[in-house]
């Protein structure tokens, strides 16, 4: 029995970030969506179906990293940038991106 309790645990895969859904809650069309990893300082441009979507759509990416935490960085139908910092994209099923009238950005999960 001590030769069981000295064995070491079994190592669980991490899951990581797979796929993304976001509802576009910003008040415009996204023109560019990007996404680093937080604490870094390399945006990488994100691909989503559809390409702009407009204000108040749902779009998806097929987004895989095994981290969890992100920014999202968009661009704006008015060329303005609005960012979400700490952005868990682990075990979501969709995310909402909100920006109010002041520029103030949250976001909400699925």
């Amino acid at each position: 029995m001590a030769a069981l309790a000295l064995s070491p645990a079994p190592v669980l895969a991490a899951r990581g970030a797979a796929g993304m859904n976001l509802v576009n809650n910003t008040g415009q069309a996204i023109s560019n969506l990007y996404i680093r990893r937080t604490g870094t300082q390399s945006w990488q441009p994100l691909a989503v179906s559809p390409a702009k979507p407009p204000k108040g759509a749902r779009a998806s990416s097929p987004f895989s990293d095994p981290d969890c935490a992100f920014d999202v960085k968009v661009t704006l139908e008015d060329s303005h940038e609005a960012v979400w910092s700490g952005v868990n994209l682990c075990e979501v099923k969709s995310l909402t991106l909100n920006r109010n009238d002041a520029g103030v950005t949250w976001v909400d999960y699925d």
